[in-house]
């Protein structure tokens, strides 16, 4: 690797960081909370995915956490405010998708209210 890019091992190293940065938080809890977000039953009369405000604003700060903790090489304290923004992010995806979630033997119920 360090041949065909042209940098040293210690360079590559430094960016390091920055690779898991983009890889575990980026793609892989994007696309757990985008799964979850499609795969969380829908049990509301209005839209099939309920309020989505929360949800899309939990992706922008979660976004925008990504790119502030990505600043840690130049700015350390970058990568606090990036965590607590993730973390933020993470609360509000729960709380969006909450509503969504009905507890054990509901939809029992609510079937046999709805039955003619």
């Amino acid at each position: 690797m360090n041949k065909k890019y042209g940098c040293s091992s210690f360079e590559c190293w430094n960016l390091f960081p920055l690779h898991m940065e983009f890889l575990l938080v980026g793609w892989l809890i994007q696309l757990a909370m985008g799964v979850a977000f499609w795969i969380i039953p829908r049990f509301s009369s209005g839209s099939s995915h309920g309020p989505l405000g929360l949800v899309w604003l939990s992706f922008a700060l979660l976004n925008t956490g990504i790119l502030i903790t990505v600043l840690q090489s130049w700015f350390p304290v970058a990568v606090l405010i990036g965590r607590i923004a993730e973390v933020v992010a993470g609360i509000l995806f729960v709380a969006g998708s909450w509503r969504r979630i009905k507890p054990h033997g509901v939809m029992q119920q609510h079937r046999m209210q709805h039955k003619i």
